[in-house]
């Protein structure tokens, strides 16, 4: 393997030789797509760009299908659910709601065809920028929440800007949600995404205290248990996490969404533990799915052993300003063969530095993450072409 020449952050570069063979993530007797059995696991997947379509960043996203729905099938396959169009498919970063609503449509239907599980974010990213009334916030919710439950998929409620913008009271939360939950049909997740993810949702459910917030986020849990399947966590806090999921109403499981903490919260303590619905799973994929089935046969020590090196990626990725941790997923999954090229909807290939995804590779590959690493070394090669790094 060619040795390569990467740019290190502070100037320069330094020598890094690839692996020359990928990882073998397999236990042994287990079948590819089984199951998981202890823990319910979803990935939040990407999108892929449509590299020939001549738009702009402000035009809507041209999205390859194909290679969309593929990957899609590729989780499937390793037993994982999908957690369609959320943040990670770049909700209000490049993808409007007609592009989601058409994703959450088709993924619907691919799922239905695999046998695989799914489950799809219900925002109100259909409104128009500026403000609006909470019987407007409303509406954009129940128009979600139709689409997505008439495809049969479970539904994600969402953290919402247009209702962090709206509410001036924990009651605004309190009223919106509780009739949010009393149309579902079916049970859904909740989802609590911090300000780090997106800095418009700062003082979600009513305050910017994020014990106060905690309080209100349990009522409409508490008020409302039997409509609420799990809730979806991205604080990047895991002891508040262990906290809120210890105080959750029998039934209700607590998902993780930090993707700084998930070994440790999905492992859980004498008290519980955390079901995933996490980001980091998407290039983690064949990865996570086989620590989960070691997981599985009570071997915590394994399923550490297994995901803990992962984390140092992860934290890469998803260092601030964390929102623009979507460039370095595709990117990896353009390294790892499950696209074509390295193009984002919204031009957001260009959010993360040179050196930034040069560190992403290394540490990717140096958990035997690409299933073909001579691959993953060429085209990170032709990046660093393009971007001047001389070899």
């Amino acid at each position: 393997m060619t040795t390569l020449r990467l740019p290190s952050p502070g100037g320069g570069s330094r020598a890094y030789t690839p692996r020359s063979e990928p990882a073998a993530f397999v236990v042994a007797g287990s079948e590819g797509g089984a199951a998981l059995a202890s823990r319910r696991v979803f990935s939040a997947a990407h999108v892929v760009a449509d590299p020939y379509a001549d738009i702009s960043p402000d035009e809507p996203a041209a999205v390859d299908w194909d290679a969309t729905l593929a990957f899609r099938r590729h989780l499937w396959s390793h037993g994982l659910g999908v957690a369609e169009a959320m943040d990670t498919a770049q909700r209000g970063m490049g993808l409007d709601w007609a592009g989601a609503a058409e994703l959450i449509r088709r993924s619907a239907a691919e799922a239905k065809s695999v046998g695989g599980m799914i489950a799809c974010g219900v925002g109100t990213d259909q409104l128009a920028p500026g403000p609006h009334s909470l019987d407007e916030v409303r509406a954009a919710y129940e128009e979600q929440l139709t689409l997505v439950e008439e495809t049969g998929s479970q539904a994600i409620l969402m953290a919402s800007r247009a209702l962090a913008a709206a509410a001036t009271t924990p009651d605004d939360y309190l009223d919106l949600y509780a009739h949010l939950l009393r149309q579902a049909s079916e049970p859904v997740v909740l989802h609590w995404l911090g300000p780090m993810f997106d800095p418009a949702l700062d003082g979600y459910w009513g305050s910017a205290d994020l014990d106060a917030a905690t309080e209100t986020f349990l009522q409409v849990i508490s008020e409302h248990p039997d409509k609420v399947d799990g809730i979806k966590i991205s604080l990047l806090d895991a002891q508040r996490e262990i906290e809120l999921r210890r105080r959750l109403p029998k039934g209700v499981r607590c998902y993780t969404g930090d993707d700084f903490n998930y070994p440790e919260l999905i492992a859980g303590d004498e008290q519980g533990f955390s079901h995933a619905l996490l980001g980091i799973f998407d290039p983690l994929g064949p990865l996570a799915a086989t620590a989960v089935r070691v997981l599985d046969t009570g071997d915590t020590k394994g399923f550490r052993e297994l995901l803990d090196p992962t984390v140092e990626l992860s934290r890469h990725l998803f260092r601030t300003p964390t929102r623009f941790y979507k460039t370095g997923v595709v990117f990896l999954a353009w390294l790892a063969g499950h696209q074509d090229h390295f193009t984002m909807v919204g031009g957001l290939q260009s959010a993360r530095s040179l050196p930034h995804l040069a560190r992403a590779y290394e540490l990717a590959d140096g958990i035997g993450l690409f299933p073909d690493p001579a691959v993953a070394a060429a085209r990170m090669k032709s990046l660093l072409d393009v971007g001047g790094v001389e070899q």
